[in-house]
Order: C-alpha cells, then sequence, then structure tokens
C-alpha cells in the first residue's frame, strides 16, 4: 500500500520528505512486526540483537564494549540488556582475567537454543519479502547505505 494512502496524507513538501517519512513509518512497521514474534519468548529486539552478536562470536566470549559497537540501536545499554538476559539464564558473564574493569559475556547453550527456535519464526518473517527481488532488496540496502553516507 502506498505511504499516502497508510497515513492518509494527500501530498508532501518534496521527495525527500516523502522518502523521509517513508523510511521512518516502514522502520516502524517492521518494528511492530519484529516484536510481536519476540514476545511470546519474552526478549526485547535489543536482546534478541544482543544473543545474535554473541552467536556470532560463539565459542568465544564478547566485551560488553564490542557489543555494544555491534548493536543496531546504539542508544541501547548494553550492560543492562546482558544483565536482563543473565537472569534469564541465556548469557554467562566473567570478568576478564587480563582487565579486571572489562566483562566477558557468552551466550548458554538455553540462549543458543532460544535463538535456534527464533530462526523458524524469523525464516518465516522473511519469506513475506519475498514479493521483492534479491536484487531489489539489494538496491533497497544500497540506496539506504547511501543516505547514511
Amino acid at each position: 500500500m502506498k505511504l499516502e494512502d497508510e497515513i492518509k496524507q494527500k501530498q508532501f513538501a518534496n521527495p525527500y520528505h516523502r522518502m523521509m517519512v517513508n523510511i521512518l513509518f516502514t522502520a516502524s512497521w517492521l518494528q511492530i512486526r519484529h516484536q510481536r514474534i519476540l514476545k511470546p519468548f519474552g526478549i526485547t529486539p535489543q536482546q534478541f540483537n544482543v544473543l545474535r552478536i554473541l552467536r556470532g562470536q560463539f565459542p568465544a566470549a564478547a566485551s560488553v564494549s564490542l557489543i555494544q559497537e555491534r548493536m543496531i540501536d546504539r542508544s541501547s545499554n548494553a550492560s543492562r540488556l546482558v544483565e536482563k538476559l543473565f537472569a534469564k539464564k541465556f548469557v554467562d558473564r566473567k570478568t576478564c582475567p587480563e582487565d579486571r574493569r572489562q566483562v566477558d559475556v557468552r551466550i548458554t547453550q538455553k540462549g543458543l537454543d532460544l535463538l535456534s527456535q527464533l530462526d523458524k519464526q524469523m525464516n518465516e518473517f522473511d519469506a513475506r519479502l519475498k514479493h521483492l527481488s534479491e536484487k531489489e532488496a539489494n538496491d533497497i540496502a544500497d540506496m539506504l547505505d547511501k543516505y547514511r553516507g
């Protein structure tokens, strides 16, 4: 559906304004759908992001600062997210032996199992985007990269 129909706006000040509103609207649309998938599993999109980063590092640990650098939402408090995931037993954390100020975080088997379950849900979510060709998906991603330039 066209943006103008979705938000009931007939026109925009210029094409750049329409583009900006469309990016924000689409980001919100995606985020809502993402949250719906994660809610039954008791985690937030930011916690999911941390778990995915840690799975990418597995079996090695990651520092909280590395997690923070790699997060999609960099305004999130990585330390607080790790604490919540630790309370749910999805991660382990230990003081780094080389630098006592650093905390090493590693995903647990319970965290890996959760992500395995979520992979199925995310694959179904991705399948809803198959009306776009791979070239179109790459073109959109490239344009967004260029925009952030």
